[in-house]
């Protein structure tokens, strides 16, 4: 179940970090101000709270059934990457807000084209905050269950998965399906489970902070 999660987080982390950060960059440096991008917007926040298993029943329809991925890895990052897409964009888009208006004029202004200005100036500014919201979001995927359950992802699974087509369980998985057997000993067991990714969660958002706090530090 370790190894499962791991492989989750791994392939969420390779398609929603990009995903979102590109998004965020157009939206707030390239995108038009107009009612379409104040839409667009209104959406992006709207799916931020949407329930999980909303994502879920999504994932199930499209990829485990429409792309026949079923219950592998890939269904499962997919999956979770719709989830904490819309947390990435929100967090990176006020990540490069915060950079002052008056650097991207100095480099516009020196004769840096646009994506330079980007490049070169606002994202290493943003980076710090993007981070930040991308280990966030993240920390959230990784204690998801809802999702899994929808898309079919067995509780149990005896062998170590060695692709992103593989059969998989996670560790939140693991621990509901533990949790209800009636035996004591696998209550215990589940226990032992949630430490762990109580642990791992609590590393994630230390990470977070450190970040946020060191960002804070540079620019003052």
């Amino acid at each position: 179940a370790i190894i499962g999660t791991l492989w989750l987080i791994g392939f969420t982390t390779i398609i929603a970090v990009p995903v979102g950060t590109a998004a965020a960059i157009y939206l707030e440096e390239y995108a038009i101000k107009n009612w379409f991008t104040r839409f667009i917007d209104l959406n992006i926040s709207n799916l931020a709270g949407v329930p999980s298993v909303v994502y879920g029943i999504l994932g199930l329809a499209l990829f485990a059934r429409y792309f026949v991925l079923e219950d592998s890895i890939l269904a499962g990052s997919l999956t979770m990457s719709l989830l904490v897409l819309p947390v990435i964009i929100i967090a990176s888009r006020e990540a490069i807000r915060s950079v002052p208006s008056s650097t991207r004029q100095a480099a516009l202004a020196l004769g840096a084209t646009r994506w330079q200005t980007v490049r070169d100036h606002v994202l290493p500014s943003a980076i710090p905050g993007i981070m930040t919201g991308v280990i966030l979001a993240l920390s959230r995927a990784i204690g998801e269950t809802a999702p899994l359950i929808m898309i079919g992802i067995p509780a149990a699974v005896y062998f170590t998965p060695d692709g992103p087509m593989s059969t998989f369980t996670a560790l939140p998985m693991q621990i509901y399906a533990w949790a209800g057997e009636p035996k004591q000993d696998f209550h215990e067991i589940a226990a032992a489970g949630i430490i762990i990714l109580l642990t791992v969660l609590l590393v994630m958002n230390t990470i977070a902070v450190l970040i946020r706090h060191r960002s804070e530090k540079a620019t003052q």
